[in-house]
């Protein structure tokens, strides 16, 4: 039987380990020695902490594919360097502000501005040299389609762009429409290249990849809505970060349009339409569907 706990702990323990083995002078290091500065904000930002969620959903809809969890791992390690270089860069004081990431400093406050946006820059840029390494996948065709797989989920029409999106909705206003839009790249393109890629280290056929396509942009919306909801009744200390900050900024969220009590309902509704994308998979899919019933009931 499934164990969910057991899986999200083991890939955790695995990200890591890996992260903390792939974040030194030695793997940094180019034409020149990578400075030790910078390498320690990089770790800072990255190590320590998290759920590693997104790689997570790597190694599971991997899993679907039989592809096992070691040979997902740098896929997975991958995702969640772009990860980490987007909450670094999300919490500068030009950005989100924020004091606190997972209960430490955020980079900015442990090193200084500059050190922070050089090290989500590093982050970002080895994340791609990841993807392109053998070490990764031994078709190099494979390699090529998850380094676009994952430009599309954190570029201009995904992540990056989400952000610009919300940064402007706090400057003029949005309509529904435009806020479900800006949560889909801002958060959802990420999850949704996660699965993705996952799909694709197995091989995945166009219907199998469509199905769980569905799956990850149900759960994108789950995630970002139980954040939304979060942000509301969650206390600073169980986030790990300042809470009620939506709000203070006049930020739009479906929650700030329909209410908790209506959000929550919503919430379900969003989870449900995720299962029922993988109804197709079988067993295989049970880890994926115990992530999407996690988005939805998390307390941090």
């Amino acid at each position: 039987m499934y164990d969910f706990a057991a899986d999200i702990a083991d890939c955790a323990l695995a990200v890591e380990t890996a992260l903390d083995r792939q974040l030194t002078a030695d793997r940094l290091s180019g034409p020149g020695p990578a400075a030790d500065r910078l390498i320690a904000a990089m770790r800072h930002g990255s190590l320590g902490g998290g759920k590693r969620l997104r790689p997570l959903l790597v190694r599971q809809a991997a899993n679907i594919f039989n592809v096992p969890p070691h040979a997902a791992l740098i896929a997975g390690l991958a995702v969640e360097m772009i990860h980490c270089y987007s909450l670094i860069h999300d919490d500068l004081p030009a950005m989100d502000d924020d004091d606190l990431r997972r209960g430490r400093p955020t980079v900015h406050k442990a090193f200084d501005e500059a050190t922070a946006i050089l090290a989500g820059d590093a982050l970002l840029t080895h994340a791609f040299g990841l993807l392109a390494s053998p070490e990764c996948h031994p078709d190099p065709t494979t390699r090529v389609t998850l380094v676009t797989e994952l430009v599309a989920g954190s570029g201009a029409g995904g992540m990056a762009g989400g952000q610009m999106r919300d940064i402007e909705g706090e400057a003029g206003g949005f309509s529904g429409d435009d806020v479900a839009t800006m949560q889909a790249m801002k958060t959802g393109a990420l999850i949704r290249a996660s699965v993705r890629m996952g799909a694709i280290l197995g091989g995945a056929d166009p219907r199998a990849l469509s199905a769980l396509t569905a799956y990850a942009e149900a759960a994108g919306r789950a995630f970002q809505l139980a954040d939304d909801i979060l942000d509301v009744t969650a206390t600073p200390e169980a986030m790990g970060k300042a809470t009620g900050k939506d709000e203070a900024k006049g930020k739009q969220t479906l929650v700030a349009r329909i209410g908790i009590e209506e959000a929550r309902e919503h919430l379900k509704a969003t989870v449900t339409s995720a299962q029922s994308a993988l109804r197709t998979f079988g067993p295989k899919a049970d880890g994926l569907r115990a992530t999407a019933r996690y988005f939805a009931s998390r307390e941090n």
